[in-house]
């Protein structure tokens, strides 16, 4: 179940950092900070998907770390467009509520993988 969650949050989240792409570029004019949040918002559900298809459970934990390094750097691309003014605290606020909860939940499903793993190991 958390995965299909984590699929949909993801890929919505990724539709809207390509939307705030599209208005840094158009409105604020700005290139190099958009295009670091277009790679790295998208990449997040990029990851999840490819988690889906691992060969192991290593493969399957090793993916989603990667989506939660994305989902950090997010954040931080977040942080920064607030501080530099780009986008408003609202914006920022509504972002950056989405980043926290697809971070959150990478976490719950990678400790839970894990967990599951070492009892398996253990029996």
């Amino acid at each position: 179940m958390s995965q299909s969650i984590i699929k949909e949050k993801s890929f919505a989240f990724a539709v809207r950092v390509i939307n705030l792409f599209k208005f840094l570029k158009e409105e604020k004019k700005e290139s190099v900070l958009s295009k670091q949040i277009l790679r790295s918002g998208t990449s997040i559900s990029a990851n999840v998907r490819e988690a889906q298809q691992a060969e192991s459970k290593a493969d399957f934990v090793h993916k989603l770390h990667i989506a939660l390094k994305e989902t950090a750097e997010t954040g931080y691309w977040l942080e920064l467009l607030l501080a530099g003014k780009f986008i408003n605290k609202s914006q920022f606020d509504s972002l950056n509520k989405d980043c926290e909860e697809i971070l959150k939940i990478l976490t719950a499903i990678i400790k839970t993988t894990k967990s599951k793993k070492l009892s398996t190991l253990n029996s």
